[in-house]
């Protein structure tokens, strides 16, 4: 056991070939560990969802390059899934501007990243426009989604995609959706006259103390029955589009199956690209479909 403030981190790992970071918040430890990593030589993976994660191990790329390293954020379900759906529908609609994309389940969202929502609430919500992030209110846009289970509406939120997808794709427009309520949107909405309460260190204590007072996580047979359903659209200048489903396992599996296949790809005699790489860039774009219990990838072509 160690402290990410410790001045020999490095040293520490430094004959260690992959990490994989797991110890949240992340907004507050994947930054160091990410640093040490490039002074210990070693591989850098974790199980982040958070944008402003991603966009720092970018700002580390080249960093990453003269250590001959890896560094890859996301590799639990933030955010294989959709990377690898992202970099498919690039491949079906090479002049893309649009990328939409999305995920339902009825399982519940773990503490962690219960927790990282609630800390993201005063920033807004997160969509990328025309190559640059940008902040919306919370709720601004909602449309009707079929994920692959039925029509539901749905709401924008600030997802880690909206920063990965743009470095798999180059897509400069793209937004992530998850399903709602018409209650649930009306809150959000209302909850944009409130950011600069939520923003305050008692408020944020207190509903992540609530977090901490409510279930620890689905067990077995409540991950066995809580598939993720997620979708994907890609639309170009003329209106033409591309969408695709695929049907995973929950979340909490696939983050471990996720993490450990892209620690066993930097292992076994890796010899792909240096520097920060998402999921699908690491270990290819079917990699989801490669894991345990996910299906595989269903097109769609509209004109």
């Amino acid at each position: 056991c160690f402290s990410l403030e410790d001045k020999a981190l490095a040293e520490y790992i430094r004959d260690v070939s992959v990490v994989v970071h797991s110890a949240g918040p992340f907004s507050k430890t994947a930054k160091p560990m990410m640093e040490a990593c490039i002074k210990a030589n070693t591989h850098y993976l974790d199980i982040t969802g958070e944008i402003s994660v991603f966009e720092d191990s970018q700002r580390l790329s080249h960093k990453a390059k003269d250590a001959e390293i890896v560094i890859c954020p996301g590799v639990g379900f933030d955010v294989i899934p959709t990377d690898c759906l992202a970099a498919q529908l690039k491949l079906k609609m090479p002049d893309a501007i649009h990328l939409r994309m999305g995920f339902d389940s009825k399982g519940r969202f773990s503490r962690g990243t219960a927790k990282t929502s609630i800390e993201g609430m005063p920033q807004g919500c997160k969509i990328r426009k025309n190559g640059k992030i940008k902040t919306i209110a919370l709720g601004a846009l909602d449309r009707n989604i079929d994920f692959g289970n039925g029509v539901k509406l749905s709401v924008a939120i600030p997802w880690g995609d909206i920063s990965t997808a743009f470095y798999n794709t180059s897509i400069p427009n793209i937004e992530v959706y998850m399903p709602t309520s018409i209650g649930a949107l009306r809150s959000m909405k209302f909850a944009n006259y409130l950011r600069w309460l939520l923003a305050s260190s008692f408020i944020q204590k207190f509903l992540t103390n609530k977090v901490d007072q409510g279930p620890k996580g689905p067990d077995e047979n409540e991950r066995k029955n809580s598939p993720m359903y997620v979708w994907g659209e890609v639309e170009n200048a003329v209106g033409n589009r591309v969408t695709c489903r695929i049907k995973t396992n929950n979340g909490y599996d696939l983050t471990v199956n996720g993490s450990i296949a892209c620690a066993n790809h930097l292992l076994e005699d890796y010899e792909g690209d240096y520097g920060t790489l998402t999921p699908s860039q690491l270990a290819g774009p079917n990699l989801v479909e490669r894991l345990p219990d996910c299906g595989t990838f269903m097109f769609e072509t509209f004109s």
